[in-house]
């Protein structure tokens, strides 16, 4: 996020795309309404009418996967009624130029006929945006899990440029993090082509300082995805860690994945729960949980926090960093003798420039939002607040392109996938507690009350959910939040595979599956298979 959470409520104008935010961000969600109350307008684009477009005053009911010709054509807008500011992209930017005539094509009127959102709409939510003394922009999973989703991301940069809305408070690019500590793990190098600190492998003088850390000779290639991981699965990849992931569930294509891990010649899971994925291994490690280890968690806004551990860990378990340095022992590395957490985040500090400010006893006594890069630095709450990292904010030429699949006769209907409020992800934790069973004890699968009809479907009833890799039964929730010929359903329910019918493209740079579009079948099932699907 280019802006801390405690702005949420400064803008004038708020647009959400891709983000059901009351549901998956709730809490952050009420400095959003805050805003709204006093008197901030808000602009929302997604498929379905959940509860932010009902308090939107522009909903933009798009079709699913077409974001970037939405957002190309509210550029055009802004551009063609001159609501750019002229100042900030002469100062601030480069390319700027090419890329005003590059909008030039890219009318409301063409937008129409790919988002299915009247035209008026797109000018309407453009302008709004346009006229804006700060505007900031949120989104989630619903902008990145595409095909396009660099495009998208990029696109919503853009718009950000192109109105000075980056740099200042109430402002910005703000993406919702889908868990706690994931910009932390991307910020320790979880990611194929980062050093700690976002610092490339490719790069030599980054190769150079690690391998001085370290001792050893850096191969200076960047590492593969999860996603050509699987796919390498006993063919180059023999043997596999999965730490804290329930892949199973959550990955797109579940045969295919079930079918990779299977042809392993070994399989570690470090897990809290014997997860689906952690039943397919051929040692569990057991691992502690957030309140049974200390350490540390930067979360969505980039602030650094501490974590301290509450309860002991109970039998076996153990932190996540002792099992993988034992590992690592006994594979024969050296390097692994850390004593405790802190010795292990000190370290990042110590070769990381957005966590150089910063050390363990510090952010014992308070948070701090990198990039800190000296000692006694305060930390950095807003981003780009005098200039971007590369010295000038970017314009990158974007087109729109269809998903990797798109409806047929043999699958009509849009399939998009998310989360609910009762449910966290693939429910191995939410999923162990009775009162949350209370709420949500199944899946379901929005339909628009006509489409129930006209498909021959029974409210509460089962139904056959088809796409091009394979079938799930599913309990019929009809329902005027899915437009029609779109359905919804979430990911969280094991006895519920949605994600056997996903999976049919990837991002080509970040390798990304398509979780929210993918063309489906919707079938009645007879009596007798409907009783036994209940």
């Amino acid at each position: 996020m280019s802006n801390p959470l405690s702005d949420m409520d400064k803008p004038d104008v708020i647009f959400c795309i891709g983000t059901n935010m009351t549901e998956c961000h709730p809490v952050a969600a009420t400095r959003i309404k805050k805003a709204l109350k006093r008197g901030a307008k808000m602009i929302v684009a997604d498929p379905r009418k959940i509860q932010l477009a009902e308090m939107a005053d522009v909903y933009l009911p798009i079709r699913v996967g077409s974001d970037v010709a939405l957002l190309l054509a509210m550029a055009h807008v802004i551009v063609r009624d001159d609501l750019h500011d002229h100042a900030f992209i002469e100062e601030r930017t480069l390319d700027a130029d090419q890329f005003l005539e590059h909008l030039s094509e890219f009318t409301p009127e063409w937008a129409s006929t790919i988002t299915e959102v009247p035209a008026a709409d797109i000018e309407k939510a453009a302008k709004l945006y346009g006229a804006g003394d700060k505007g900031a922009i949120y989104y989630t999973l619903g902008i990145t899990e595409h095909i396009c989703g660099v495009d998208n991301v990029q696109s919503l940069c853009n718009l950000a440029l192109l109105t000075g809305n980056l740099g200042r408070e109430g402002t910005g690019i703000n993406p919702m993090r889908g868990q706690n500590n994931i910009q932390g793990a991307g910020d320790v190098g979880a990611i194929p082509s980062n050093y700690p600190g976002f610092q490339k492998v490719d790069d030599p003088e980054s190769k150079a300082k690690f391998e001085a850390l370290y001792g050893r000779e850096m191969d200076g290639e960047r590492g593969i995805t999860k996603v050509k991981a699987l796919n390498l699965c006993g063919s180059e990849i023999f043997a596999m860690l999965i730490d804290g992931e329930n892949t199973v569930v959550s990955d797109p294509d579940r045969k295919h994945c079930e079918h990779a891990l299977s042809s392993l010649d070994h399989l570690v899971v470090i897990d809290i729960f014997l997860t689906e994925t952690a039943q397919m291994a051929d040692v569990v490690f057991p691992a502690s949980a957030f309140a049974e280890t200390d350490g540390v968690c930067t979360n969505t806004e980039r602030r650094v926090q501490r974590l301290r551990q509450a309860v002991p860990p109970p039998g076996e378990a153990k932190p996540d960093w002792w099992i993988i340095c034992q590992l690592a022992k006994r594979l024969g590395f050296e390097g692994f003798e850390y004593e405790s957490a802190k010795d292990i985040f000190n370290e990042l500090c110590s070769i990381s420039p957005i966590y150089t400010g910063l050390d363990w006893d510090r952010i014992d006594k308070s948070e701090y939002q990198w990039p800190a890069p000296e000692e006694g630095h305060p930390g950095t709450p807003i981003l780009h607040e005098n200039e971007f990292t590369n010295g000038r904010g970017l314009f990158k030429l974007v087109r729109y392109r269809d998903p990797a699949e798109t409806i047929s006769e043999a699958f009509p209907v849009w399939l998009t996938t998310g989360r609910r409020l009762q449910a966290y992800h693939t429910r191995t934790q939410t999923g162990r507690s009775a009162g949350i069973d209370y709420l949500l004890s199944e899946e379901s699968l929005e339909i628009h009350p006509e489409d129930v009809d006209a498909w021959g479907l029974q409210d509460r009833e089962f139904c056959r959910l088809s796409s091009a890799r394979g079938s799930v039964e599913v309990r019929v929730r009809a329902t005027n939040r899915s437009p029609r010929g779109t359905v919804f359903t979430s990911f969280s329910f094991n006895d519920v595979p949605v994600n056997i019918l996903t999976g049919s493209g990837y991002d080509p740079i970040t390798d990304t599956a398509e979780l929210k579009v993918c063309p489906v079948r919707v079938e009645a099932l007879d009596k007798s298979e409907s009783d036994a699907a209940g």
